[in-house]
C-alpha cells in the first residue's frame, strides 16, 4: 500500500506554474469574493491567497458583509468581468441564503470562471473540447497519474453525482477511455458495485462511509470526503486504517485531494490568462 502525497503533487504543480509564470514574464490576478464570515470559507480564501504568492500571481479579495444584495454582488462580478488585470474570478460557496448561487455562477465571464461551474464550461467538458475543469475533479486525475497508473480500459466507481465532483470526475474518467459507474443514495447493491472498482473515488461527504468489503484488492482509492468524525477530527469518507491496507494507492485526509483543489484552481487562471491574450 502508497500513501498518494497529495501535498507533494501540489507543490509541484504550483512550482510548475511559478516557473512558468517567471518564464513567459506574465501579470496574473486571481480575483475572490467571499460573502458573509463562514469560517470554513474563510480558511479556504486565506489558502487560496497563499497559493497565488507561491505561484506568483496577484490575488483581488473582496470580502462582502453578510448582507450584500444581489444586484450588488453582480454589479461587482460585472466590473470585475470588466477588468483586464482580472484573470480569474472565483465567488466562494455556499452564498448566504438570499442570493441565487445559480444566478452568481451564470454572471461570471465563462473566459474568467476557473471554478469551471458556468453552465458553458460544464458543456464543453461534457463534449471534451474544454479549457477549464473543476479544480477537484481535475487534483483526482493529477493524483491518479502521479501513481503512473493507467486509467485506460480500468473499471473506475465514482461515489456521489454533484455537479461539483461526482458528474465532473466521472466524465474526466471516461475521456481517458475508463468504464465508469456513477453511484449514489439509491444505488442498489453498493458493496458490490464499488468492489468491481480498478480506481474508487469517493465524493459522498459522509465519515468512514467507504469500508473494507467494499474495496477490491489493489484498488487505487482516492477519498474525495472532508468530513468530522465523533471525535470532530478531519476525516474522509474512507475508513482508512481499514481499506488501506488493502488499496495499491491510498489518499489520506487531510493531505490528499484537499491540496491538489487549490493548485488546480491556480492552473486554471493561468489557463485563464493564456486564452484572455489569445482573444486580444
Amino acid at each position: 500500500m502508497n500513501i498518494i502525497d497529495g501535498k507533494a503533487v501540489s507543490a509541484s504543480v504550483k512550482e510548475q506554474i511559478r516557473q512558468e509564470i517567471l518564464r513567459d514574464n506574465l501579470q496574473v490576478g486571481l480575483a475572490v469574493i467571499i460573502v458573509g464570515n463562514n469560517q470554513a470559507s474563510r480558511v479556504y480564501v486565506n489558502n487560496k491567497k497563499k497559493a497565488c504568492e507561491v505561484c506568483g500571481m496577484q490575488s483581488f479579495e473582496y470580502a462582502l458583509p453578510e448582507e450584500t444584495t444581489e444586484k450588488e454582488l453582480l454589479e461587482l462580478i460585472d466590473t470585475l468581468n470588466n477588468d483586464p488585470k482580472v484573470n480569474g474570478i472565483l465567488c466562494q460557496l455556499p452564498l448566504p441564503k438570499h442570493l441565487d448561487e445559480e444566478k452568481v455562477i451564470e454572471a461570471i465571464s465563462p473566459l474568467k470562471d476557473v471554478d469551471a461551474f458556468h453552465a458553458v464550461n460544464v458543456g464543453k467538458i461534457m463534449i471534451g473540447n474544454y479549457a477549464f475543469l473543476p479544480c477537484t475533479p481535475a487534483g483526482v486525475m493529477e493524483l491518479i497519474h502521479s501513481t503512473g497508473t493507467d486509467v485506460c480500459g480500468k473499471e473506475c466507481v465514482v461515489i456521489g453525482r454533484s455537479n461539483i465532483v461526482g458528474k465532473p470526475m466521472a466524465m474526466l474518467l471516461l475521456h481517458e477511455n475508463a468504464t465508469v459507474t456513477v453511484c449514489h443514495s439509491r444505488t442498489k447493491n453498493l458493496a458490490e458495485v464499488c468492489r468491481r472498482a480498478d480506481i474508487l473515488v469517493s465524493a459522498v461527504g459522509r465519515a468512514d462511509f467507504v469500508t473494507a468489503d467494499m474495496v477490491k484488492d489493489g484498488a487505487v482509492v482516492i477519498d474525495v470526503g472532508m468530513n468530522r468524525n465523533a471525535e470532530n477530527k478531519l476525516c474522509g469518507d474512507v475508513k482508512f486504517d481499514e481499506v488501506a491496507p488493502k488499496c495499491s494507492y491510498i489518499t489520506p485526509v487531510p493531505g490528499g485531494v484537499g491540496p491538489m483543489t487549490i493548485a488546480m484552481l491556480m492552473k486554471n487562471t493561468l489557463m485563464a490568462k493564456r486564452l484572455q491574450m489569445s482573444n486580444e
